[in-house]
């Protein structure tokens, strides 16, 4: 009766999907080729309603040796729709897999109402990102941070003045720029850090650019002015060869100066920010079933998958079903920024969610729905088109590979939030070295277990933990299955031993070193031992064991190594320049007095991955 009684009093507008899906026709259509997305050869052919055979052979003629499950490019599609004289077009079909991504939402002006700004703070590292985040909300987390580097994102919520302002904390390392992208797509604006000491950076131009693509004002502080010797307006001007002109200097960049680190400048950007926030008119409906963007995610011991996520429009209430990729789940616990419990969030707050059946990915889009079943079978359809996908790519990328003759260095990685695991995952994808790159078996949040050791052995692959640790037994079976387990609690030092990694795969180089000549004077045969020669050392040294090349007339006649060394009477090691020596050579009995006898031994190089240059 009370749970009915709820029920009715809850007037959220629902999202209504079944209206947004879309089916659409494919096929030729008027002279047109509508497709909605890649095809293999096989149902290309079937819907151009031509032979496979044809259109093998057309790519064929153009070097490119083609079966019938081989997807094609759009182009490619093209190429042979323009053969046959059709035009072709690509249209968007809605369904249940892709429905979050192209939801659409109309809200009436009278239902919106003033919400707060979400701002990411971006910057390069050690410019003070952190802790100027740190002052913003009053608590110490600088300190906690392995390598100076914020390994996971969250959001925080502060009151200036009576107004709410949504802070996302995105990484400062490069191999975090993926999620800092994802942190642009769902802020408001943008506080760029740039340290008055060093100026603009690589990450700094970096932030900017995805701060340019994503549409995002921003507002530049200024940090350190609190050090000696600094030129502000030196960083101004950078900032003017980037785009970032001053309000100061005619331009609309808002521009805060101060000291993180003193609590100098901190009133004077908030006021910033909350005058920007006016003049964007910032608005949401808060009487709708909410949706949004995940944050960060991972497993917690106690409570399972665990969400942080920002409501980016409507109200998520405890109690709701919840849609997130191929995720769903029932919301059990909302937990705001404060660690307290709370029944609901409205949009530009951030929360964590307890409830859901698996850890999502940072980065999806999220909606809530009153029918638990439908947000079951959206999930389910969902996830089973992911894993079409990954199987698909991990092919084509698997073939590719093998056609190239690369070396591949098979991963699982296993992660302690899915915020780490998405930007590991990212800058493994571009890891690589001339004729060696990476592959991701697997990857996902969690510990290590005895599942990955079974994947690791059928892969031949090496596991990398960050932030996790197996188990004793874990440890002691993956030594008895010869695994290789890497620990990591900083993301450049990961990069780092993956390259080492790349470089262990290479074939080894192996290169002939000269150490010495000598020339044949004399000739003995003996009926057990072979041919012995007499030599005088001319030049370097001769080495029991080293290999020989012996030359007459300038050509090389016999290549092989010395299989016994004497000084007069006297089995030794080496001889040295201007002595004499008699050694047998293995399998030479063509001896000629005059003969050139050419010693060298051979040696294992490498590429140092530091210089890419050859070293021992």
């Amino acid at each position: 009766m009370a749970k009915n009684k709820l029920k009715q009093q809850d007037t959220r507008q629902e999202f209504d999907l079944k209206d947004q899906i879309k089916k659409v026709k494919t096929g030729v259509q008027n002279g047109v080729f509508v497709f909605t997305n890649q095809l293999s050869i096989a149902d290309f052919a079937l819907q151009l309603k031509k032979p496979a055979s044809e259109i093998i052979k057309f790519f064929f003629m153009q070097g490119k040796s083609y079966s019938l499950n081989h997807i094609l490019t759009e182009e490619e599609m093209g190429e042979i729709c323009l053969q046959y004289n059709y035009d072709f077009e690509k249209k968007i079909q809605v369904d249940e897999t892709n429905i979050l991504e192209h939801l659409k939402i109309k809200d009436e002006q009278k239902d919106l109402t003033k919400r707060c700004p979400i701002v990411t703070i971006m910057g390069h590292v050690d410019h003070g990102k952190t802790t100027l985040l740190d002052t913003i909300r009053k608590s110490r987390i600088v300190n906690s941070e392995f390598g100076g580097i914020t390994q996971h994102i969250g959001a925080y919520q502060v009151n200036h003045n009576n107004n709410f302002i949504t802070f996302i904390d995105t990484p400062g390392h490069e191999a975090f720029s993926a999620m800092r992208a994802r942190g642009a797509k769902v802020t408001d604006i943008i506080v760029l850090v740039v340290a008055a000491d060093d100026g603009i950076m690589p990450q700094t131009k970096e932030a900017i650019l995805c701060a340019k693509n994503a549409k995002v004002p921003i507002i530049v502080f200024i940090n350190k002015t609190d050090k000696p010797n600094i030129s502000v307006d030196k960083v101004i001007n950078q900032l003017a060869e980037n785009n970032l002109v001053s309000e100061k200097w005619g331009g609309e960049t808002i521009i805060v100066e101060g000291s993180a680190l003193k609590n100098q400048g901190i009133d004077k950007l908030l006021d910033a920010i909350i005058t920007l926030a006016d003049v964007l008119e910032l608005k949401a409906n808060i009487n709708r079933d909410a949706m949004g963007i995940i944050l960060e995610a991972n497993i917690d011991k106690g409570l399972g998958p665990v969400a942080t996520l920002i409501v980016q429009n409507g109200t998520i209430k405890k109690g709701d079903f919840i849609v997130v990729g191929g995720t769903y789940g029932k919301v059990r616990l909302l937990i705001n920024d404060l660690g307290k419990q709370v029944n609901q969030a409205i949009a530009g707050q951030p929360v964590k969610v307890v409830g859901l059946n698996e850890v999502p990915l940072v980065g999806e889009k999220w909606i809530v729905l009153k029918d638990e079943n439908l947000a079951k079978d959206i999930a389910k359809k969902i996830k089973e088109k992911n894993i079409t996908l990954n199987l698909n790519t991990n092919s084509q990328t698997l073939i590719k590979k093998a056609s190239d003759k690369e070396k591949i260095l098979n991963v699982i990685v296993k992660c302690d939030v899915q915020g780490s695991l998405e930007a590991i995952k990212g800058m493994l994808e571009k890891t690589s070295i001339p004729q060696a790159s990476v592959q991701i078996i697997s990857a996902c949040v969690g510990p290590i277990t005895e599942n990955d050791l079974q994947l690791a052995k059928t892969s031949k692959a090496v596991i990398i933990g960050f932030n996790v640790k197996p188990l004793k037994a874990i440890k002691d079976l993956a030594q008895e299955l010869a695994i290789k387990i890497y620990f990591f609690n900083i993301i450049y030092k990961l990069k780092e031993e993956v390259i080492n990694l790349l470089y262990q795969t290479l074939t080894p180089i192996v290169i002939k070193e000269n150490i010495g000549e000598c020339v044949i004077k004399k000739i003995w045969t003996h009926s057990k031992i072979g041919t012995i020669c007499g030599c005088g050392v001319v030049s370097g040294k001769v080495v029991r064991n080293a290999k020989v090349q012996v030359v007459r007339n300038d050509k090389v006649i016999h290549s092989d190594a010395i299989t016994s060394l004497h000084h007069g009477k006297d089995a030794v090691n080496e001889v040295i320049a201007g002595s004499e020596c008699g050694m047998i050579i293995n399998n030479f009995s063509q001896a000629q007095v005059g003969d050139k006898i050419q010693v060298f031994v051979e040696k294992v190089k490498k590429i140092n991955p530091n210089n890419n240059e050859i070293n021992k």
